[in-house]
């Protein structure tokens, strides 16, 4: 199935483009061949919610431009480590 779907296919399988869009993360909607609305799972949501939130810690921040410029290393930590 198409990330994109009409209204006219929305209203006639909206449980089969619901289950889609989980899938998939997004699906758009369209009238006369333009996209008027986009669809949203709930983990893709979350997930970019969260990504906002960091993306606006000045904490989180200050870290990721340190290790973008070399300055940070990340170690991989195993279970018998922690």
């Amino acid at each position: 199935m198409n990330s994109t779907v009409t209204i006219s296919e929305l209203q006639a399988q909206t449980p089969k483009i619901i289950r889609e869009t989980e899938r998939r993360g997004f699906t758009s909607v369209t009238r006369h061949g333009k996209i008027v609305a986009v669809m949203i799972s709930n983990d893709r949501i979350e997930a970019m919610i969260e990504s906002m939130e960091l993306l606006s810690n000045p904490e989180f921040m200050a870290v990721l431009k340190d290790y973008k410029a070399g300055k940070l290393r990340f170690k991989e930590v195993t279970k018998d480590e922690h």
